[in-house]
């Protein structure tokens, strides 16, 4: 039977040789490193005779005390009981106690093994058992840690090896496939877009080669790097922290484990650790927050993102502003603002675009169809499959797909936006209603675009993120729709006349847009069915062909309309012809993309993966700032894709628009929003007249004061009163264009 390798070498080693001699330059010594990082700008200098024999007297020993350096404010009757190895070096201490909520502990050196560590000013480090090759900050609380060490070949979670390293212990995310034909690198500061172009483009092998040059171009492979505790971290009561960087601020408090883990913390947000906590081979970014039991291996959490109370997160991304708690995450990518609760629901294998909330019991993640596990998800933002529901890979869906409660039995293709998906297991149909948020869920619709902004607690903005529900993205998808609405109808049409024999696409067009224009009545007569939504042979029916057509044109024109307000709104005149020649010119209606939460047109895309490979944007940071001089363009674009949106669906040109017709256009919009604005309250309304939701209170005073008085709901006021601003700076604009 094998034996454990334990190796013996004298004592007088402990602490020394951290860097093997062939890895140290020529000229340098073992701790070239640790200098470097070591930028407390503290002086230190040797022990007196009178300090080594108080730290004698306190019970304290060192292999040799010449190697123990200390700052002229240090204080030896603060450190006691302690066993110190290899170079030491000590700052300020002095006679106080550091209080830190129900923690209050006095400066100074207690009852630990210290291994060649460096210390910032008034640190408190007690009952430590094993702490080795550390920089600690300034105000610094450890207590009760059984080993902080970090290994010569420490990475900190980043996706790198170090010298004479083997390529595969390299650590790799296998994002959105379980097969690992999505893999990425993690790095510190990596952002959703990021990991979305890396993990999405796998066709383009000289892209994703620069990827991996990038990432290893922006960490050194020397070995010999120490761990850090930054200024005023406190750590209590925690089992294991092994090759773990960790910021400013931070707070770390009963972790069962943390190894190879990058913990932002500071300025930009307060990153906190809890009871029961391991994590393993991560990057977490500024203010995250993980409590309770949570286990995560490969991952990264964006900023001020959340695992909480049991949660699993495996070879996944999270992005920003996002929680999960009580439930398992495998393989996937998640764009910012995302919920996912419940202690039972499962997402696996998937790319989830953001702005989504995965509700109890969902399973997303039964991907094992084929004979292999690699099957996907792919979610437009504000995806919301409801409880229960369960889906087969290989699955796509259009931005604001809502999945009732069911088990999807087939491969479903949702190229509808804003719809309510049904599985009719009686009928043995699947049903589509289009536009079902804005016709049944406008309070949700509009409190959600309100909430995400409100929640984005980021400092740092790197990624302009669309919060919006209508925006190029879903515009763009609402096109689709209507020409498939189009079609389906004047299919059904033909069908229902026995007239389908060869005719075209181009025929279902005409036809479907000649009786959904003029609301024939014949469409209620007709079943409008679609193909390539669901794999099955059994029907995918559309309901309410007529209002959602009518509707999609409706917001289409109000999403340009009030585009062109604001741009008209930040104008230095009210001359309509001089405001026209500033327009963009308008072509095409273009593209666009869902980057990490991040809209850009295809094309710009295109152009940064072109430099990227052609060696103009040459670092990750490169890569970011391009995504902020796009967000600086944003408004233009979005702009001109509003613009051809309005021209298309008026069939107009923006160059023939007069004050006539932009006054036209200025009363639909003034409709659109009241439309909008009712929707909201009645929708909400329901909830207390519904007899079935009111029959657990006895009286309208207890519903009232268990829900909230509606009248008094402090979004639908807001919303009431802004309705009032829109429709007064719509009444100015209109007397003050000419």
């Amino acid at each position: 039977m094998p034996q454990n390798n334990i190796k013996k070498s004298h004592v007088s080693s402990l602490g020394y040789d951290f860097i093997k001699k062939e890895h140290i330059p020529k000229g340098k010594n073992e701790y070239y490193l640790r200098n470097m990082q070591n930028k407390s700008g503290i002086e230190y200098r040797h022990l007196t005779a009178y300090e080594i024999e108080v730290l004698v007297r306190n019970r304290n020993t060192s292999d040799n005390w010449n190697n123990i350096y200390v700052s002229n404010a240090f204080n030896p009757e603060l450190v006691q009981n302690c066993k110190l190895y290899g170079l030491v070096r000590i700052g300020k201490l002095e006679p106080y106690c550091l209080e830190y909520s129900d923690l209050k502990m006095p400066v100074g050196l207690y009852n630990s093994t210290i291994i060649s560590c460096d210390f910032g000013d008034n640190v408190c480090i007690d009952n430590v058992n094993y702490l080795s090759h550390y920089i600690l900050g300034n105000e610094v609380i450890i207590v009760n840690v059984n080993e902080l060490s970090t290994t010569n070949y420490a990475k900190f979670g980043n996706g790198i090896i170090k010298q004479d390293e083997p390529e595969d212990i390299r650590i790799w995310l296998e994002i959105c496939n379980e097969n690992g034909g999505r893999s990425i690198l993690p790095f510190n500061g990596m952002l959703p877009a990021d990991a979305f172009l890396w993990s999405k483009y796998r066709n383009d092998k000289k892209l994703l080669d620069k990827f991996k040059e990038l990432t290893e171009a922006r960490f050194n492979n020397k070995k010999g790097y120490y761990g850090k505790v930054g200024h005023r971290t406190v750590i209590k009561n925690t089992a294991i922290i092994k090759d773990t960087w960790i910021g400013n601020d931070a707070y770390i408090k009963g972790a069962n484990k943390l190894k190879n883990i990058t913990i932002n913390s500071g300025d930009e947000g307060k990153t906190q650790i809890g009871e029961g906590c391991e994590l393993v081979n991560g990057i977490i970014d500024y203010g995250c927050r993980i409590f309770y039991g949570v286990k995560a291996v490969r991952f990264i959490m964006a900023s001020h993102s959340q695992l909480k109370y049991g949660a699993r997160l495996i070879n996944s991304y999270l992005g920003n502003n996002a929680t999960i708690s009580c439930c398992e995450v495998l393989n996937s990518l998640i764009f910012p603002a995302h919920e996912q609760h419940h202690n039972n629901s499962f997402l696996c294998a998937a790319l989830i675009m953001g702005q989504s909330n995965i509700a109890a019991g969902a399973t997303i993640g039964s991907n094992h169809n084929s004979r292999a596990a690699d099957g996907e998800i792919v979610a437009g933002r504000g995806f919301w499959p409801g409880l229960c529901v369960s889906l087969k890979h290989n699955s796509r869906f259009a931005s604001f797909t809502i999945l009732a409660k069911s088990d999807y039995l087939y491969e479903l293709d949702i190229k509808i936006p804003f719809a309510l998906v049904s599985n009719e297991v009686h009928k043995n149909e699947l049903n589509i209603l289009p536009a079902y948020w804005f016709m049944y869920n406008m309070y949700a619709l509009a409190r959600n675009s309100k909430k995400y902004l409100d929640r984005d607690k980021r400092t740092e903005k790197a990624l302009n993120i669309e919060y919006n529900s209508l925006a190029p993205d879903t515009i763009n998808e609402i096109f689709t729709a209507l020409e498939i609405i189009e079609v389906a109808t004047g299919k059904a049409w033909y069908v229902k006349n026995n007239l389908i024999d060869k005719k075209k696409q181009t025929d279902f067009i005409q036809k479907g847009k000649e009786l959904l224009n003029n609301k024939d009545k014949i469409i209620s007569e007709l079943e409008v069915v679609v193909t390539d939504f669901e794999n099955s042979k059994r029907k995918v029916v559309i309901h309410k062909v007529v209002t959602s057509y009518h509707l999609f044109k409706e917001l289409i024109t109000y999403y340009g309309t009030t585009t062109l307000i604001d741009y008209i709104q930040k104008q230095k005149t009210f001359s309509w012809s001089k405001i026209k020649a500033t327009l963009p010119k308008v072509s095409a209606r273009s593209l666009w993309l869902n980057i990490g939460g991040q809209l850009m047109p295809t094309l710009v895309v295109e152009n940064l993966k072109e430099r990227i490979k052609k060696g103009s944007i040459n670092s990750w940071d490169a890569v970011h700032k391009f995504y902020t001089t796009q967000a600086g363009n944003y408004e233009k674009q979005k702009l001109q894709h509003a613009l051809s949106s309005l021209a298309e669906i008026k069939n107009i040109t923006i160059s023939s628009l007069n004050l006539t017709t932009l006054q036209s256009l200025l009363n639909e919009i003034v409709s659109t929003q009241q439309w909008m604005t009712k929707g909201i309250y009645t929708s909400r309304e329901k909830d207390y007249t519904n007899p079935f939701r009111k029959m657990v209170y006895e009286t309208t005073e207890e519903m009232n004061n268990v829900l909230g008085d509606l009248e008094k709901n402090t979004f639908i006021v807001q919303q009431e009163r802004e309705l009032k601003k829109f429709i007064s700076l719509v009444n100015q604009l209109k007397k003050k264009l000419k």
